[in-house]
């Protein structure tokens, strides 16, 4: 063999050694071919494998027995007494409306509450309230006259510009019948009265925006309007440490441009519902039966420190709650939270 490869030409030796390498690297490039697809091989069985290992160990796990019969009632009655929310809208009559939270059946926390004894028990039932898809909030800047009509709440708004020997006692009352009311403050009776502000705020009650002098705002500027507003605010914040979210136009009187100037200072302009007219002095009693007799659910009740107010109120709130109405500050009024 080796005489013959030595009488062979240089080019048939260049061929032979050349196709002996090509063999080599193509063995070469085979095998490394085969370990990667055996490797990937390997991995997607080790996958598999885990995935039914997985499968087996979730098959193997042991389910909680359901009292399928408990389970179906409680749905049944779940969707029988769903109740929807209500969206905030804008009313021709009342403008804007805040909108009231709907309820249903939380069927797994109730089912949890019956499940020891296995019977269906209505007393046993939990709720879940469902927020509405529009807020107070989403609507544009427009005046406030009264909270949801399906809310059985009400709220008393008193505005305090003038009437200091009457607001001890109103403010007993109100501390007696564990009662939270919202007062608007002129800004410039702060000023005088701080000491009364302050007692007023420490008593728990709401603090709202009434404009710095008492003025006609639909007769003014925006300019004009941002400086009643704001001097208003910045006495409160100063007296109190506290920052109004709501505002109320003296005498009901405003435009446009007095509730689009609240709205960018973050207050939303309060009117009223049910309007005592203490100020014009009426006989107490009589005074009592019409706003009684007017007074629903989502009513805003205006009041003043007056004579009228002060002998009138311990009634007016007991009268209020023999209708089922419960009284709360306007924030509680204008929120979305249910009362059943």
């Amino acid at each position: 063999m080796s005489n013959t490869y030595a009488k062979l030409s240089s080019i048939d030796k260049n061929f032979i050694r050349k196709e002996k390498y090509m063999n080599k690297k193509n063995t070469s490039i085979f095998i490394i071919y085969f370990s990667i697809l055996f490797f990937i091989s390997f991995l997607a069985g080790s996958c598999t494998i885990s995935s039914l290992v997985g499968e087996k160990s979730n098959i193997a796990k042991p389910k909680k027995d359901i009292n399928e019969e408990l389970y179906r009632k409680i749905s049944e009655y779940g969707s029988q007494h769903r109740i929807e929310p209500i969206n905030a809208n804008v009313d021709r009559v009342w403008k804007a409306i805040p909108g009231y939270n709907g309820k249903e059946v939380d069927v797994e926390a109730s089912y949890n509450n019956m499940e020891k004894d296995g019977e269906f028990d209505e007393i046993q039932i939990v709720y879940k309230e469902i927020s509405p898809e529009i807020h107070l909030d989403d609507l544009g800047p427009d005046p406030i006259y009264k909270g949801n009509p399906q809310k059985p709440m009400v709220s008393l708004l008193i505005n305090v510009a003038w009437g200091n020997e009457f607001i001890p006692k109103i403010l007993n009352t109100l501390d007696n019948n564990n009662t939270k009311a919202t007062f608007f403050f002129d800004g410039s009776w702060v000023k005088k009265n701080p000491d009364i502000a302050k007692s007023i705020h420490e008593s728990g009650h709401e603090i709202g925006n009434h404009a710095y002098s008492h003025p006609d705002l639909k007769q003014y500027s925006k300019e004009k309007t941002i400086e009643e507003l704001e001097k208003t605010n910045d006495i409160i914040d100063e007296t109190i440490n506290t920052k109004p979210k709501w505002f109320a136009p003296p005498s009901g009187s405003y435009n446009d441009t007095t509730v689009q100037v609240a709205e960018e200072l973050g207050m939303k302009t309060i009117l009223w519902t049910v309007d005592t007219v203490d100020w014009r002095n009426p006989e107490t009693q009589s005074m009592i039966a019409r706003v009684v007799g007017e007074v629903s659910n989502g009513s805003m009740i205006l009041m003043h420190p007056t004579k009228p107010t002060e002998e009138g109120l311990d009634a007016i709130i007991a009268e209020i709650k023999k209708k089922g109405l419960q009284l709360g500050t306007v924030s509680d009024l204008m929120n979305e939270k249910r009362i059943d």
